[in-house]
């Protein structure tokens, strides 16, 4: 397995993987699928060198991603400051893939101008938030109903982690 920066021709196996998490409600805010199409523009606002996406190859193939994104709005003063998404393929899960490629943006982040990375969930997606929290990462935000699924009205935790106070 390796980690690598993702190219045009990953996208099909990014969207496919991202895609296979909107019917369990838990991870993602979209309610229906996405097609590549619609996801070109966002692969191509990220620039590898300062907002990257990186993905997990396994003998050829995708099981896994992380995207570094703007963080609120693109405004300026942010700029040291990036959004983890990160996403593993459902026959990879609990293998910890997501822990590996979070843990290669902790690393890297300096290197790309970081100095903070943050990251939302739903409250109710436990296991996302276990594994920044055992990362390091801390409870920023809490957003009471910001979310509807379903008819079901959903919490969004917001969890940040400064680099340059992260131990060992």
């Amino acid at each position: 397995m390796k980690i690598r920066d993702a190219v045009a021709a990953d996208l099909p196996a990014i969207v496919e993987i991202y895609n296979s998490t909107i019917p369990s409600r838990v991870v993602s805010a979209d309610t229906e699928p996405v097609s590549v199409e619609q996801r070109l523009p966002w692969f191509e606002e990220h620039e590898p060198s300062r907002r990257p996406i990186w993905v997990v190859e396994d003998g050829g193939e995708v099981i896994g991603w992380l995207s570094l994104s703007e963080f609120f709005d693109r405004r300026p003063a942010y700029h040291v400051t990036a959004e983890i998404g990160v996403y593993v393929r459902e026959d990879h899960r609990g293998e910890g893939l997501g822990r590996r490629l979070v843990e290669e943006a902790i690393r890297r982040g300096p290197d790309l101008g970081l100095k903070t990375l943050t990251a939302g969930a739903f409250a109710h997606n436990e296991a996302s938030i276990r594994l920044f929290e055992r990362i390091g990462f801390r409870e920023w935000a809490y957003f009471p109903q910001v979310a509807e699924l379903d008819g079901v009205e959903r919490d969004l935790v917001v969890l940040g982690l400064r680099l340059d106070e992260r131990e060992g």
